[in-house]
């Protein structure tokens, strides 16, 4: 998987687990809540690795 790509998806991850955790506010419900802080967190992790992905081909590029 490119680092793009693995950027996007962790983008997208976190917005859903946002959009989760709103809800799961709105309605009282931990459970979603939890799901959602969860996705959120996969999500910054999956962009993470886009950006160490990102900085190993920069390295190597330069070497």
């Amino acid at each position: 998987m490119s680092s793009t790509s693995d950027k996007i998806k962790g983008m997208a991850n976190e917005a859903a687990g946002n959009v989760k955790q709103a809800v799961g506010k709105a309605t009282d419900n931990p459970k979603l809540q939890g799901e959602g802080f969860a996705q959120e967190r996969k999500g910054e992790a999956q962009q993470a690795v886009g950006d160490a992905k990102d900085a190993v081909k920069k390295t190597v590029d330069n070497a």
